[in-house]
């Protein structure tokens, strides 16, 4: 249940049933690749936290039932918006594969097919975050997707990529 991380009296209902960590507990090195993320180990990182947590709950994919995905991020994918901004300068082109990957809703487009998950999905620039953590925003829509009935379940993954390394947090919820 949590209780202590937001005030609003729905988020405070959730009932977590998996969670997932990166870093975590027997976790070395980088997540493994994810085909069509190349130069960047946010799209990875945030696929391989998601890909646990389901685990955790459901086992090997699909997952049954009306699953939502959102991704809390306040700097999102860090190393992909620097390699745009280096070949947006004149005289050079973009590589296609940047733009695609740019975008977050991409990789909650691959874990939603990889998983069979028939909910909305939802990426937010929470006003607050803290690396590991899942910021209070994303919790508060969560509840509200529940309450709304547009899900039974709520796959919240917040990831953020700091100069201490990259972080990701991923709860399965329901109410």
């Amino acid at each position: 249940m949590i209780t202590d991380r937001t005030p609003d009296p729905a988020a405070r209902a959730l009932r977590v049933l998996a969670e997932a960590r990166r870093p975590g507990p027997g976790l070395t090195g980088p997540p493994p690749p994810l085909p069509g993320f190349a130069g960047s180990g946010f799209g990875p990182l945030v696929a391989d936290t998601a890909d646990r947590c389901l685990q955790a709950h459901h086992g090997p994919p699909p997952a049954p039932g009306r699953t939502a995905l959102l991704l809390a991020s306040a700097g999102g994918d860090r190393a992909t918006a620097r390699a745009i901004d280096r070949t947006a300068e004149p005289g050079r082109r973009p590589a296609p594969l940047l733009f695609f990957q740019s975008n977050p809703n991409a990789v909650l487009g691959h874990i939603a097919a990889r998983w069979g998950l028939t909910g909305p999905v939802l990426a937010i620039s929470p006003a607050e975050a803290a690396p590991g953590t899942v910021p209070a925003d994303a919790l508060d829509l969560a509840a509200l997707l529940l309450a709304d009935g547009d899900a039974d379940l709520v796959l919240v993954v917040a990831a953020e990529q700091t100069d201490d390394g990259d972080h990701a947090v991923a709860v399965l919820v329901t109410g």
